[in-house]
């Protein structure tokens, strides 16, 4: 892959003595391409705008096209005299050349060259499917210039970091009916996203329309299951933007669903039920019993018949053979074929089930679980396990490389862990100074993003997966060294906007939750205190699977609450600024006042609703934070000294601030804490 991107914009940087953050600041794209190069000047948008296509592509290409130009339109206000895009057209303002058409598989390409001049634009690529991300880039370069709208003139060389850049969709736990999916390809196509990995199949849902076996749709799926069209659909809509789909049909654990219907493929002679909490259970397909693989070659067959791509995900993880150790059938298999481990007993029933699935001419790929020594290296290992922070979080992605697997991390792009996106954004699958082979670095597919849905429903996916997740899409696009932060957050709150516009509701939805909660439209004081909160990190808001079912109430105060509190976030920054000398005061005094008030607000919206009721103490500390900011920053400003009393006292309160509220945590406490120690050695 080419490799512009360190030399030639670093040369072109020092030579107008700008920096990379200043080029991306101009430019708000997300992903950063790989190679930019400005020049003067605009291209003018006019309504006789219009784009021609040539060369040899894909039909899909004409589609996008016009799609592209009704967005810009939009965009525009500008009533555009072209309404349909199909071929080539003489002066067109952009046109669109294209080698050959693409095709929808791993290691497609997707490069493109972008130029935009003063009088006209032009994209060509290799396929159509880099040509539909550059359409992508020009969208999001959509400006205005004197009162009109205007691409900037450049010249962008770009082409993908990485080939698998993926988003794990879990439909099982909480069913995600087609017009989440559809907004959310959508959204994946407009930061250059590639794979939609759907997980079919769990203890609480079985979504496959298997017609096999209806069994499983009518005691495992609460009536709530795709049909064979809606998956058509869906398939259709994602190729159409240049999206594989693939399935996951998760075995042998976590198969509470599959043995409602057939119990007879348990290991444990039971009565299995719908599993309606969160958690790791113990049902588990019987590995020794032959009737388990000819269930799972007629329902594998239906699935790779509706999933035309060659991968297939048969799960495998957190399989802790419970059931196996208490069955003395299973036990004697394993003393007769010596498998010592349940590990081992799992290797032989993944070799059988990939037997199976080379029959249907599909490749396996599993969690991390399914490597072992005897697994045949055309398995893709998905890693995913191990704190990451640091270096064993990529452990099992390293081992896969080292021993000739192709791979994939997740580990790090758990989105529903609610962790802030800088956190994933500085997540790279595979930095250069990483001891690996080029052969090994090769087999280092990218990465995928996973929303686990034991606390997500259709209202909430949308603000659990964006505008996160275009963050952790630049990662897997862009060069290595992008890794500005601040850039990205300055970045990522653009783009949020731009996707709220394709039907995202990620902003909308929290005024929708607080309205309910609050039944009223008055709802700014609980914006205030929304704003400035996140919900509890990790597993925490649900410890041990045992707070919410699936039918919980899932549009509470920490349903509001987004992973990143941007205005608490900047106050916090704003501080250390103060504090450097670089802010005037009076622009915290400003903030810190409307929150020391707004408890006083909250309480007649808590009084009329006991559903928030969880959120008093939260919001009460909440303006005591504010109260202690206005006396530090008075304190410093006059160079007063403050008593010993007060400063224990701050710090009494700042550590009951640090008390959840509403499954809520705040975060602005850091940003008080320094005000305060900023007076602690007077």
């Amino acid at each position: 892959m080419k490799r512009f991107f360190q030399y030639q914009l670093t040369l072109l940087f020092l030579l107008f003595g700008l920096s990379l953050s200043a080029q991306e600041t101009a430019l708000n794209l997300m992903p950063v391409p790989e190679q930019i190069e400005t020049g003067e000047g605009q291209f003018v948008i006019t309504k006789r705008f219009s784009i021609s296509l040539t060369g040899d592509y894909h039909e899909r290409l004409a589609h996008e096209a016009t799609r592209f130009l009704r967005r810009l339109d939009q965009k525009t206000a500008l009533f555009f005299d072209q309404h349909k895009v199909s071929g080539e057209r003489t002066n067109a303002s952009l046109t669109i050349t294209v080698e050959r058409p693409g095709e929808i598989r791993l290691h497609e390409e997707e490069s493109y060259q972008l130029r935009v001049g003063t009088e006209s634009i032009e994209i060509s690529a290799q396929t159509d499917i880099g040509a539909i991300r550059g359409l992508e880039t020009l969208l999001q370069l959509t400006g205005a210039t004197n009162g009109q709208s205007t691409f900037p003139v450049l010249t962008i060389n770009d082409s993908p970091r990485f080939h698998w850049r993926g988003l794990m969709l879990d439909v099982a736990r909480h069913f995600m009916p087609m017009d989440v999916l559809y907004r959310n390809l959508d959204a994946m196509a407009a930061v250059k996203l590639n794979v939609l990995h759907l997980h079919l199949v769990d203890d609480q849902g079985f979504r496959f329309p298997t017609k096999a076996f209806p069994e499983l749709l009518e005691l495992s799926s609460d009536g709530q299951y795709y049909t064979r069209e809606d998956l058509d659909d869906i398939i259709a809509y994602a190729h159409q933007r240049g999206i594989r789909v693939i399935p996951e049909i998760d075995v042998p654990g976590h198969a509470t669903a599959i043995l409602v219907a057939f119990p007879e493929l348990g290991s444990k002679d039971t009565t299995y039920t719908l599993e309606r909490y969160s958690g790791i259970f113990d049902p588990t397909l019987d590995p020794t019993n032959d009737a388990v693989y000819d269930f799972l070659d007629q329902l594998f067959a239906e699935v790779a018949e509706v999933f035309p791509d060659p991968y297939f995900h048969i799960g495998g993880d957190e399989n802790l053979g419970r059931h196996w150790n208490e069955n003395k059938d299973i036990q004697a298999f394993m003393k007769a074929n010596n498998l010592a481990t349940n590990h081992d007993l799992q290797t032989y029933f993944n070799i059988r089930v990939q037997k199976i699935l080379n029959k249907y001419g599909k490749h396996t790929m599993g969690w991390d679980e399914i490597m072992t020594p005897e697994m045949p290296k055309s398995a893709i290992i998905h890693s995913w396990r191990g704190n990451w922070e640091g270096l064993v979080a990529k452990q099992t992605l390293y081992d896969a490389a080292r021993a000739g697997y192709e791979t994939v991390l997740s580990n790090g792009y758990y989105l529903d862990l609610m962790m802030p996106a800088s956190q994933h954004y500085l997540v790279d699958p595979a930095p250069a100074d990483m001891d690996l082979t080029p052969a090994e670095r090769s087999r280092i597919l990218g990465g995928e993003m996973c929303m686990w849905s034991e606390l997500v429903v259709p209202e909430t996916i949308d603000s659990r997966l964006w505008p996160r997740a275009a963050a952790v899409a630049e990662r897997l696009w862009s060069p290595e060294e992008v890794q500005d932060v601040q850039d990205m957050y300055r970045r990522l709150a653009i783009i949020s906007l731009q996707l709220e516009q394709l039907g995202l509701k990620h902003i909308s939805s929290r005024n929708v939750i607080l309205r309910k909660l609050a039944k009223s439209k008055d709802i700014e004081p609980l914006k205030v205190l929304v704003e400035v909160v996140e919900p509890m990190k990790g597993y925490t808001r649900n410890t041990n699977g045992t707070l919410y079912t699936t039918f919980s109430p899932f549009m509470l105060w920490a349903d509001a609450a987004t992973a990143d509190a941007t205005v608490a976030r900047v106050f916090n920054e704003d501080v250390e600024r103060y504090l450097s000398g670089s802010l005037e005061a009076n622009q915290l005094r400003t903030q810190l006042d409307l929150w020391s008030k707004n408890h006083k607000k909250v309480l007649p919206i808590i009084n009329r609703s006991p559903a928030l009721l969880e959120i008093e103490s939260l919001s009460e500390n909440f303006s005591r934070l504010a109260v202690i900011g206005l006396e530090a920053i008075g304190l410093i400003e006059s160079g007063g000294k403050p008593s010993s009393g007060w400063v224990t006292q701050c710090q009494q309160v700042l550590e009951e601030a640090r008390e959840s509220g509403g499954r809520t945590e705040l975060q602005v406490i850091s940003g008080i804490a320094m005000l305060v120690d900023e007076l602690k050695g007077l």
